[in-house]
């Protein structure tokens, strides 16, 4: 399972490696610090739970939140939902299983760009480096969640200054249609009373203004290209030269965002894959239920 900000991916394979069923939910995250986000975790896994045709012998999660140790709490949750006991679960950062998925133990640096933005990579030492990805609040950059602020920011101060969304007729129509609303409190019920998936998927309505003409739009994506580019030039630079790959569902928004990376990383090998990050970790599960003395 391959559980995101925004949408969670499953696959159901059988010991020889034939996949027999896969499936999308909810978005949910490792950040478990709350009820909400403990019932949305609880509820991503349910769903797949409830879709399985039985029981499972192993299981393999990519979660996003879920950092590089161990979390009691994910550990708990996923017990309880799927009754496995500890020793036929594993589970890691999203990130890290993203990584392994786009290279297949080659070298190789990674960004990856959906609801927040993160770089992972190896040093020749073998030693996992990992640069932005610290969260909405602090950055995140180039992700959708901080495209969709950017945009929100953007419109109101346009409409503080203003009166209205001057210039940016287009960018205000998009957005706030998705919010439902362009009112503070259509603003704040959107984005403090949801989660960084809701937010994120704003960016969706960005790229449409983009598509439609709305120049501030259009600029807001191509910055958005930029700062992708700049966490695969930090791991450049610290790590030296390796294929770059960038992953994720911004990358999908508009054109722009890969030309915008392409171009900012010209003279370095630039890759866009398609990974299955859900089937690599069903994979990865069906590995482990044959040995089951490796859990790590």
């Amino acid at each position: 399972m391959d559980i995101g900000g925004t949408a969670s991916r499953w696959v159901l394979v059988d010991r020889d490696g034939e996949v027999i069923d896969r499936g999308i939910t909810d978005g949910a995250s490792g950040l478990i610090y709350d009820a909400r986000s403990l019932a949305r975790f609880r509820g991503a896994i349910e769903a797949v739970r409830d879709a399985l045709p039985g029981a499972v012998s192993f299981a393999e999660f990519g979660i996003t939140g879920a950092g590089f140790s161990r979390h009691p709490q994910i550990e708990e949750q996923v017990s309880d939902i799927l009754g496995l006991p500890r020793e036929r679960f594993s589970y890691s950062s999203d990130m890290g299983l993203a990584w392994h998925s786009a290279f297949h133990g080659r070298r190789g640096h990674l960004v990856s760009a959906g609801t927040g933005s993160v770089g992972m990579t190896y040093d020749e030492r073998g030693e996992r480096i990992v640069v932005g990805g610290r969260g909405i609040l602090v950055d995140d950059a180039g992700s959708g969640v901080w495209i969709a602020l950017r945009a929100l920011r953007l419109l109101f101060r346009r409409i503080d200054e203003d009166g209205g969304p001057k210039e940016v007729e287009i960018l205000a129509s998009c957005v706030f249609a998705a919010m439902g609303g362009n009112t503070h409190d259509a603003m704040r019920d959107y984005v403090y009373g949801g989660d960084r998936g809701r937010i994120g998927r704003l960016a969706v309505a960005v790229a449409e203004a983009a598509r439609e003409g709305d120049e501030a739009a259009q600029e807001l994506l191509r910055e958005a290209g930029r700062e992708l580019a700049h966490l695969g030039r930090t791991m450049l630079n610290r790590c030296g030269e390796a294929p770059v790959a960038f992953v994720g569902g911004v990358l999908g928004l508009d054109p722009s965002i890969r030309a915008e990376i392409t171009s900012v990383l010209a003279g370095h090998e630039v890759e866009f894959p398609r990974i299955d990050a859900a089937l690599h970790a069903a994979m990865i599960a069906k590995d482990k239920d044959l040995a089951p003395h490796d859990t790590h």
